[in-house]
């Protein structure tokens, strides 16, 4: 397998390290997101790396533990468990395996276990949930191919960044774009932090303010004038 497509250049990860999920899913204009049900196993994870895909039959995980000590390190597991709910894919010890092997963390679309082993880990762990009951190891499977996890298309190579938000995939041709489309909505969004804190001063001060309304909203309102 060739790694280097989950080699991120050190200046892309330096901008990735200041945006969260919300301004890179607003920078691929709304897009990207997993299922809202796909969270951190502790509120404080968080996740960025190139996808390494695995694909699993529903309650078996033989295939994640292949992929555990196949995919490279710093990549993120991006496990399409099928969204089954009656076992558990993944408990502590795979965990502690996986953080052993410097992977950057593990999606899952589906149930984990060992809420406070895993909660402890810090090590970045997202899914849908905890069950005890464990999974059979039996396959079949598919490792580093395309699939699908949370309603999200993912192929390998594909950029994870996960936090308490959530999961968004970036697809390899569209990250540049994706992050200068997220640093302008920052600046954007601290432009606008300024202004409402200017007026909340000037207002406690009984000073004249000027409206802090949005610039497009008058635009997007006037299709519903008359109505």
């Amino acid at each position: 397998m060739n790694t280097n497509n989950f080699r991120l250049p050190n200046d892309l990860l330096d901008r990735l390290s200041q945006l969260n999920s919300t301004l890179l899913c607003d920078g691929l204009v709304n897009s990207g997101a997993m299922d809202y049900k796909i969270k951190p196993v502790t509120a404080e994870q968080r996740v960025i790396g190139p996808a390494f895909t695995v694909s699993l039959e529903p309650g078996d995980n033989l295939f994640l533990h292949q992929a555990i000590h196949t995919a490279p390190e710093g990549s993120v597991l991006v496990v399409d468990g099928k969204g089954y709910e009656h076992r558990a894919y993944l408990g502590e010890l795979m965990a502690f395996a996986a953080k052993a092997k410097n992977l950057g963390g593990i999606i899952i679309d589906g149930l984990v276990r060992d809420h406070d082993e895993l909660s402890k880990l810090e090590f970045p762990i997202f899914a849908k949930g905890f069950i005890p009951a464990g999974p059979f190891k039996e396959g079949p499977g598919t490792i580093n191919k395309r699939i699908s996890c949370g309603g999200i298309v993912v192929n390998p190579g594909d950029l994870i960044v996960g936090d308490t938000d959530g999961v968004v995939v970036i697809p390899r041709d569209m990250l540049k774009d994706t992050i200068s489309n997220a640093e302008k909505k920052l600046v954007y969004e601290n432009s606008r932090i300024e202004e409402i804190l200017k007026y909340s001063k000037l207002k406690s001060e009984n000073a004249p303010v000027n409206s802090i309304e949005p610039n497009w909203l008058r635009d997007k309102m006037k299709q519903f004038e008359g109505r």
